[in-house]
């Protein structure tokens, strides 16, 4: 039998679904083993379920082609068959609490794509570089689920990996006002151009509940275990625009900081490069090393030349410089599929296995 961890993808034919799929393709530590999804695609062999809905540049991984998809209302069948699943599925907010809670009170870890969640007072809301000590969390959340081993733990927003990672390194200088526009690809949306035509040339100044999400996801990441919930940050204040363009992958930020303590540039762009967390001193089969890049080049980050650092999961930073009403103002960017989302939710996988969060069943 093998030694990796048995993985089901909850929603495995969506785009993020698909992703995961992609990812973990040759995982040293989990394989897919179980696929579930909505009842029109059950009871097809996943290659056939995918027929023309395929949106990932790498072709269908041979190992999971012949897996027949279950449907994932069938928890208790699901369950039986993986050590743990990954949750991508495309439904209500109440209906995905409730799914996911299903699961975890089969005993069988969930770790979540989805933003359902994300302010349940005992679910941990994790990047592994920043706050794994959230994972703590769980241990109040399995007496309220009455469960052993099961619980929901999810990853944030795909939007504020791209400015979250630097202010974090640069908590020291004590951030305290941060303005955002965050210029998000059209893959964030489930869409390629292909089915989303009209994005071509195109930008809508508008994606709902995205900039409620940029402006306080941040502060719960930020914040501490108190008992049994995540009590949220009080600083600093964010306030965010968030814009859909015509990009396919990539997640862009020009963001304006304010500090208490007024660092040098070249003191910001050293602390980007020396910030590291749990993902790289555990050295997590996902972590990039290193996490932060920064570009020197006045036109970087590109989306083209750095949207894939370091397969995806790496952020890049630049245009660090003194702003006339802000004290620095800098550009991020984020791969929103990788790094946001289903590579962000493997990497959160491997940090509760290496914490003995995730175990065999």
């Amino acid at each position: 039998m093998s030694e990796k961890l048995r993985v089901g993808i909850l929603g495995g034919t969506g785009m993020v679904g698909q992703r995961f799929i992609s990812l973990l393709e040759g995982h040293p530590w989990f394989e897919v083993v179980t696929i579930a999804a909505s009842s029109r695609s059950a009871g097809k062999r996943y290659e056939d379920a995918v027929d023309g809905k395929w949106k990932m540049a790498k072709p269908i991984p041979e190992a999971v082609k012949d897996i027949i998809v279950m449907d994932l209302h069938d928890v208790e069948a699901v369950a039986a068959t993986v050590d743990f699943v990954f949750s991508a599925v495309d439904m209500t907010k109440e209906e995905i609490k409730a799914i996911e809670e299903a699961y975890a009170k089969t005993e069988t870890p969930v770790v979540s794509n989805n933003s359902a969640h994300r302010w349940t007072p005992d679910v941990p809301m994790v990047i592994p570089e920043i706050n794994p000590e959230h994972f703590d969390v769980i241990e109040a959340q399995k007496k309220r689920l009455g469960t052993k081993r099961g619980f929901v733990a999810v990853k944030p927003n795909c939007s504020i990996q791209a400015y979250v990672p630097a202010l974090t390194a640069w908590k020291e200088f004590e951030p305290y006002e941060v303005v955002a526009a965050t210029y998000q690809a059209i893959s964030g949306a489930g869409k390629t151009f292909k089915d989303w035509p009209e994005m071509v040339e195109n930008l809508i100044p508008y994606i709902g509940g995205e900039e409620e999400k940029s402006e306080q996801e941040p502060l719960r990441i930020w914040g501490t275990v108190e008992g049994d919930h995540i009590e949220p940050a009080k600083s600093p204040v964010i306030t965010c625009q968030c814009f859909r363009v015509a990009v396919e992958n990539g997640h862009t930020a020009a963001v304006f900081v304010k500090f208490r303590k007024k660092p040098t540039k070249e003191q910001l762009i050293q602390k980007l490069r020396e910030f590291e967390g749990f993902a790289q001193t555990a050295n997590l089969p996902s972590a990039p090393h290193p996490f932060i890049q920064y570009c020197e080049e006045d036109n970087r980050p590109q989306v083209k030349a750095d949207v894939d650092f370091e397969g995806g999961m790496g952020v890049s930073v630049g245009r660090i410089r003194e702003d006339h009403v802000y004290d620095y103002k800098f550009v991020g960017l984020a791969h929103n599929t990788v790094r946001g989302a289903a590579g962000g939710a493997i990497l959160c996988a491997e940090a509760l296995k290496a914490k003995g969060y995730i175990t065999k069943k």
